[in-house]
């Protein structure tokens, strides 16, 4: 009997809310706007103040984003500068740079760096693809190949 009651004040107090928010479901959804010109006047400055008042927000922060980077790269090139390092850009305009005074009489184009083993291997030496998986197949099947 008792179980019956709480779950009676259980329900209830479920009920209440849903019903207060069905009630205001249709503000919501976008229907039953304020008919008063007054009200809706007052809600646009309002909302403009707060549009206002992201954009301002949002200026403060990259302000203080760039001069936090802006000290973050007078440290980092004093790391630099101690220990001799380049900047990443520096490196790649130095490299191009050698790169083009090496072919600067060629009429053709720069040709790129060719890892070791990469195609400078003799092709007699070289076993072929076939020998090298028929090395893997069982004794019939290479007899069978080899034939």
């Amino acid at each position: 009997m008792r179980f019956k009651t709480e779950l009676r004040c259980i329900l209830f107090l479920l009920k209440k809310p849903l019903k207060w928010a069905t009630k205001d479901m249709g503000k919501m959804l976008g229907g039953e706007e304020e008919k008063d010109p007054e009200v809706a006047k007052k809600k646009k400055e309002e909302e403009e103040e707060r549009q206002e008042a992201l954009r301002q927000q949002e200026e403060e922060r990259k302000d203080k984003h760039r001069k936090m980077e802006a000290e973050r790269e007078v440290v980092r090139q004093s790391i630099r500068d101690k220990y001799g390092l380049k900047k990443k850009e520096e490196k790649e305009a130095e490299e191009k740079a050698a790169m083009e005074q090496a072919c600067e009489g060629s009429l053709t184009r720069a040709k790129k760096a060719i890892p070791a083993g990469c195609g400078d291997e003799d092709d007699e030496d070289e076993e072929s693809i076939l020998d090298t998986v028929l090395k893997f197949l069982p004794g019939p099947l290479q007899d069978m190949f080899k034939k």
